[in-house]
This record gives structure tokens, C-alpha cells and sequence, in this order.
């Protein structure tokens, strides 16, 4: 049953950054619709706009606080009524935020969001708190309100907070604290709700998905999380279709989680590995605990188990004292490796973390040149590998009409996840958002496919 509230009771939510801070909105619209609270899809027309700001890098930063002012000009405007700041620069910057964005009128940090309803109603009651931050240490229950918003056939499903590692260009730690991991049994839980309501694709999210577990397992070695047993359980969720992992990191990925991959009919033969450099010298310098041989052993094992992968990459490059020979060899092992997805991120210093303290910082012209250099050899690359679907049958989720035009649909095959790799683009036949069909390759681009529907008689 839904609780009385003030009557300014429509928010909408602008969430910005990665799929985990997605989740965290999702919580909170989830929690905040259970306290009688609606969630609008338009800024203009609601009350509260909640500002879920990301905090990782500094264009994610810039981005954030323009979306912070934006907001804060309607508000001028007369159009909404009240700015709420959440999530991670929040959660980092705490009292230089507050100081700097008056025009805002609360203040939610990442230890606190869960808390919502409760902030949001108490200040539309006149409360003259203005801030909420306390230590990153909640982690998602079974009974936790959550409303999905992404299209009804797919779902992240977030399988824990806070990181492990402390690689030296990140502050994610520093942000979500230390690993906490929700158990097998919550997650599948979860699992089973989310494909009850219509979803066919999980998309498995954290930190790392390789660490899952190791908090519970040192607290008692008797536990069973972990994720090879994890990967087990949801494999025998019924009526759920694909199962995607996003950031297994090499050092994890053992032969048996292979193997677990390989031998599932759920689990889509997609591997994202966020490798960083290549390097040893970069790699230990980054504090990244693999060697370029470990990396390519693991790399090695994917494809000896399950020639047909996709393995999707991210690298950095102008890390503090990169030379010019180092990132060469980098280049070097991108061109031989032959990716089907890389991202490349420039170097970005970030306060308190010890890249950010290192001497010879990388001049933004040299870094500007290398993510070039790196993104044109693996554009030739991705050409080539999507010539290689040409003439092959794919089974394709559809997602709807095509960005570019209402007279194409688009879709995603296995090999595609969501929003960070391309799509398929159907020309010919007709299906419904959610359908599972056939789709004939004819045609590719850089990074999309083209093709037409295979009736089946």
C-alpha cells in the first residue's frame, strides 16, 4: 500500500555514467514509488529532478555538473520545484560540491541513496537538512524496491559494490569502498523476479566480476560464492535466454569459468576484459597485478575453449611516463590480437589516487594522438571482422526502430551488448521489441551489421 506524501510527488531521474549508478536509480525510483512518489519521464513536468551524477572521469565530472545546472536554470525557471544531487561525484567531492552548486537543494551521496523516500519526503515536509553522506557500505537486499528501466526484455542485474583492487589511475575505491558481494541466493532471486516481469537478457554487472565472492568466502571459507557456482545457479533460471558478463578481469578468468561459459546454452560467448596496457613496465606502474604473458595466456585459453568468442577490450593511453616505445608495443599487440571491440580512454589524473601524484604526466596533445593511432588500427580491424558475418544467420534480439531512421529496425545479436557496441540493422521483415529471431546477414559496416528476417516454414 502506498504511504500519504506531500503532494509535490512527480520525479524524474537523469542518470549519468556507468550501469551500476543506473541500478542505484532504479533503487531509488523503486523506493520512492513505494512511499506514493511518481516517476516522470519529462524534467518539465516534474517536481523533483534527481541528479544521479557519475564521479570517474573528469569529462564524466564536466558532464554531470552541466546537467546539475541545467537542471538548476528550470528551477529558476519555474518549471520544477527542487534539484537533488546524488551518487558518485557527490559521494567524492561532498563539501566542494555543496559549496560550489547553491543553486541545488539537497545533497545524496552514494552511502545514503537507499534512504530516498525518506530524505525527499521529510524535506517536502520543511526539513532544513541539506546534506546525506555516510560511508558507501549498503548493498542491495531481496526485498529492495527496484524498477527497471530499460527496455522490458533486458536487465542489469548488479551483483555487488565496491572494488578489490586498487589500480592507481582509478578512484572508484575511494568512492565505493571495498568489495561487498550479495549472495547466490539474493541474486538469483533477483534473477527470477526480472525474468518473471518478461526479460530474456541479464546483463551481470560489477567492479569486477572475477572477484565475486572473496568477501564472503574469507569471512567463512565455507560459503559457495563465488563465480564459477554463481554463473551455475543462474544458468538454471528458467526462461531466462542470454546471460552476459561485463568486466571479468584476466587475472580471474580461470579454465574452469571458461569451461562453465563454454558449456552453457545461457551464458553468451562474450567476454569484456578491461586489460588497460600491455607493457609490464605500464602494467606494474598502474598497479594492475598481470604480466603480458598472464594476459596472453588468458586471452589464449578463451580461444582455444571457445574459438567463436567476442572479446571486447579497453585500454588507456598517456599513462604518467608512458613512452612513445611502450604505447608502440601496445599498438603493436592490438594489431596482432585482432579485438572485436576496444575502447581507449585517455589518461585523465584524478585526485587522491597515486597516478594523479605521479611525475612525467603525458602532454593532452601526446595523448590526444595516441587514442588516434590505437582507434584507427582497430577500426580496419572491426571493418574486417563484420565482413566475416556476411552471408551468416545470427539469432537477434530486436530493441525497436532504428536511432537513424523508423524504417529500419534495429537489433543485437549475442555478440552486441547494449549501448557500448553496435547493433543490427533490419531491412526486411517484421517483429516485435523483445523478439528473438533470425536474422541473414547481407551487409556490415564499421561496427554495425545488416540483414533481413529468416522466416522459418
Amino acid at each position: 500500500m502506498k504511504q500519504e506524501t506531500s503532494q509535490n510527488n512527480k520525479v524524474h531521474f537523469i542518470s549519468l555514467g556507468c550501469p551500476k549508478n543506473l541500478v542505484d536509480s532504479e533503487i531509488m525510483a523503486g523506493t520512492l514509488m513505494k512511499d506514493g512518489y511518481e516517476v516522470v519521464g519529462d524534467a518539465e513536468n516534474a517536481d523533483t529532478v534527481i541528479v544521479n551524477t557519475c564521479g570517474f572521469i573528469e569529462d564524466s565530472k564536466k558532464e554531470s555538473i552541466q546537467r546539475i545546472l541545467d537542471m538548476s536554470d528550470l528551477k529558476q525557471e519555474g518549471k520544477i520545484k527542487k534539484v537533488v544531487v546524488a551518487g558518485c561525484l557527490t559521494q567524492r567531492y561532498k563539501e566542494e560540491l555543496v559549496e560550489g552548486l547553491p543553486e541545488a537543494d539537497l545533497f545524496v551521496g552514494s552511502g545514503e541513496f537507499q534512504n530516498i523516500a525518506k530524505i525527499l519526503k521529510n524535506s517536502d515536509g520543511g526539513d532544513k537538512q541539506k546534506t546525506f553522506f555516510n560511508l558507501p557500505t549498503y548493498l542491495q537486499q531481496e526485498e529492495t524496491p527496484r524498477v527497471n528501466s530499460q527496455p522490458g526484455h533486458r536487465a542489469y542485474l548488479k551483483i555487488s559494490e565496491g572494488c578489490m583492487k586498487r589500480c592507481a589511475f582509478c578512484a572508484i575505491p575511494l568512492i565505493r569502498g571495498n568489495l561487498q558481494s550479495r549472495s547466490i541466493d539474493a541474486i538469483v532471486a533477483e534473477a527470477r523476479l526480472l525474468v518473471a516481469g518478461g526479460v530474456k537478457e541479464l546483463i551481470i554487472i560489477s567492479h569486477d566480476f572475477t572477484d565475486y565472492g572473496w568477501d564472503i568466502r574469507r569471512k567463512d571459507p565455507t560459503r559457495k560464492e563465488s563465480p564459477v557456482e554463481l554463473l551455475k545457479a543462474l544458468d538454471q533460471v528458467e526462461g531466462l535466454q542470454w546471460i552476459r558478463l561485463m568486466y571479468l578481469y584476466p587475472d580471474g578468468i580461470t579454465q574452469e569459468m571458461v569451461q562453465v561459459i563454454k558449456n552453457s546454452k545461457k551464458i553468451v560467448k562474450y567476454f569484456d576484459m578491461p586489460l588497460q596496457h600491455i607493457n609490464d613496465a605500464v602494467l606494474k606502474s598502474m598497479n594492475r597485478k598481470m604480466t603480458r604473458d598472464e594476459i596472453e595466456t588468458a586471452l589464449m585459453n578463451i580461444r582455444e575453449y571457445i574459438p567463436e568468442a567476442v572479446i571486447r577490450t579497453q585500454f588507456i593511453v598517456g599513462f604518467p611516463g608512458e613512452t612513445q616505445e611502450q604505447f608502440e608495443e601496445l599498438l603493436n599487440f592490438v594489431a596482432e590480437q585482432q579485438f572485436d571491440r576496444v575502447g581507449c580512454f585517455k589518461y585523465s589524473p584524478e585526485e587522491n589516487t597515486p597516478g594523479g601524484r605521479m611525475d612525467n604526466q603525458v602532454d593532452e596533445e601526446t595523448k590526444q594522438y595516441r587514442h588516434d593511432a590505437l582507434m584507427e588500427v582497430q577500426q580496419n580491424i572491426s571493418r574486417e571482422k563484420h565482413s566475416d558475418f556476411v552471408g551468416k544467420t545470427l539469432e537477434v534480439i530486436v530493441e525497436g526502430f532504428s536511432e537513424e531512421t523508423d524504417l529500419l529496425l534495429q537489433g543485437r545479436f549475442w555478440g552486441q551488448a547494449p549501448d557500448i557496441d553496435g547493433v543490427v540493422l533490419i531491412n526486411d521483415g517484421q517483429a516485435q521489441v523483445g523478439d528473438m529471431v533470425k536474422v541473414h546477414i547481407t551487409d556490415n559496416m564499421e561496427y554495425d551489421l545488416i540483414g533481413e528476417i529468416v522466416t522459418e516454414n
